[in-house]
């Protein structure tokens, strides 16, 4: 009998580059649960605790704003994302 590991994602955001171009693929899908999944692996993959810190929030705070189904406000996304040394930006649709 085979066993497999279960995937972490978490596990291969292990720098910039690659945490960016997971982000922006997770912004191309239209369900905004990807999004806010992809920002938790990222989370996760540098430690609630450093990006508390980095952050200003609580620990549980960013565990809520990351659950499946949070509605996180969006000064609470932009927060997020620069403690994460991520930033998000516009480009025109082709």
């Amino acid at each position: 009998m085979t066993t497999l590991a279960k995937f972490d994602a978490a596990d291969y955001l292990d720098n910039e580059a690659v945490i960016a171009e997971y982000l922006t693929a997770a912004l191309e899908d239209p369900n905004p649960e990807v999004f806010l999944a992809a920002v938790a692996d990222v989370a996760k993959s540098r430690g609630m605790t450093q990006l508390a810190k980095d952050t200003g929030l609580g620990r549980e705070s960013l565990y809520k704003a990351l659950a499946p189904g949070a509605k996180p406000r969006y000064d609470t996304i932009l927060k997020l994302l620069h403690g994460l040394g991520v930033k998000l930006h516009a480009e025109p649709v082709s």
